[in-house]
């Protein structure tokens, strides 16, 4: 990738994008390309870290293996987003791995471009706490969803993510979901059996609420499904 796009991409991004020129040339100098293929591992779990990634395209999971050998994945991780950072300030090993679900391309940003960023600019301070920040209010979102929601909520909860934004008394139909991992991966993702995932997209297609075919969901009744995920 030229060093423009490179220049271009970080400049987009919420954490970089009221940077000037020269400091986004700066962090574009400690940043690499790469291109992984589907089922390729970026980092293990136990691998020290030396920066952060961005998602260009593609997608990645993050997880981590049980005793037993059962996968538990924590994050699905798609373009425009970036996965790494907190590890990154707590120089600790990664707690998980990350491994690319679709032929993916990142961008790597090295540490000391990151800390050195700190220390010249508070603002890039601030949207990196903010972004941190962002992670945690996200992560007991998943507790709360575990511990107080029914499976079939966890499932809703996350069809709903794609909701076109109009206010709660409007009806879309036809809302288009992708499901962007397999099921058994977005299973995971919401602590439920792949069986029991599969078995609610069923009954919530049986009642007239979405339509499901293949990787493919359609919101047919916005109101419906959102009043069914907050029995």
């Amino acid at each position: 990738m030229s060093s423009i796009k490179v220049h271009a991409i970080l400049a987009t991004l919420p954490l970089f994008k009221e940077m000037g020129p020269e400091e986004i040339d700066r962090i574009a100098q400690n940043t690499r390309e790469s291109h992984v293929s589907r089922g390729e591992i970026i980092f293990q779990r136990g691998d020290p870290s030396h920066g952060f990634y961005v998602v260009i395209h593609g997608q990645l999971k993050l997880a981590f293996s049980s005793p037993q050998g059962v996968e538990k994945v924590v994050h699905l991780v798609g373009p425009g987003k970036t996965f790494g950072e907190a590890v990154m300030f707590m120089d600790m090993p990664y707690p998980v791995y990350a491994q690319a679900i679709a032929d993916s391309a990142l961008l790597h940003i090295a540490r000391s471009a990151v800390f050195e960023g700190i220390e010249r600019d508070p603002v890039f301070c601030r949207k990196m706490l903010a972004g941190l920040s962002s992670r945690l209010h996200s992560l007991i979102g998943d507790v709360e969803a575990y511990s107080l929601r029914s499976c079939t909520q966890r499932v809703i909860g996350y069809l709903l993510q794609h909701d076109c934004g109009c206010g709660a008394t409007d009806n879309c139909a036809g809302i288009h979901v992708n499901l962007p991992a397999s099921k058994t991966v977005i299973a995971s993702r919401l602590n439920i059996s792949p069986e029991t995932f599969s078995r609610i997209l069923h009954d919530l297609s049986a009642s007239g609420m979405i339509s499901v075919k293949g990787k493919d969901v359609t919101i047919l009744d916005m109101n419906k499904l959102r009043e069914y995920g907050q029995q």
